[in-house]
């Protein structure tokens, strides 16, 4: 930044002020965008600086709102931890509710795709003992297999020296 100007923001420094990360503001705000075709002519649309930081601003207060509203849920039932259950009933309480049935699809799929994803991870862990266990019993066997060569070439030395003498 020159003189005067104000240093540039970095996203380790919008994420240390607790503010969500412009880039993907102005990606989501781009892609809704592009669905409701707000421009009706395909082209790309642009978004003011101050436009994208007042969205930043209205997500980082609503999101700060759903947690608090979430949160009294959660005392409500005398636990610790917030759960997405408590998340889909602040929405409601919220006067959101026509939002909650695209959230639950999304929770949904995440669900799904977790559930995928530590299935081919146990899967994958279990190849690998399966391998490792594998790669340990040819080890034993070819350290068994050496033990024997060797006990028999003791045997065959030894047994070479006693003909040897006797001769």
């Amino acid at each position: 930044a020159g003189v005067g100007e104000a240093p540039r923001r970095t996203a380790a420094m919008a994420d240390a002020d607790g503010e969500l990360p412009r880039a993907n503001v102005r990606k989501l705000v781009k892609a809704r965008l592009a669905e409701l075709g707000a421009d009706g002519d395909g082209r790309d649309v642009q978004i003011n600086k101050d436009a994208l930081a007042a969205f930043s601003e209205a997500a980082k207060i609503f999101i700060h709102y759903l947690t608090s509203t979430a949160s009294d849920m959660c005392q409500e039932t005398k636990r610790s931890t917030i759960i997405a259950d408590d998340v889909l009933k602040a929405i409601g309480e919220l006067d959101f509710g026509d939002l909650a049935p695209p959230l639950e699809a999304a929770l949904e799929t995440f669900r799904t795709q977790m559930a995928e994803r530590n299935k081919k991870k146990a899967e994958s862990m279990k190849a690998t003992k399966k391998r490792k266990a594998e790669e340990a019993a040819a080890a034993a066997a070819e350290q068994e297999a050496g033990v024997q060569v060797a006990a028999a070439a003791e045997q065959g030395e030894a047994g070479g020296d006693a003909a040897g003498t006797v001769a």
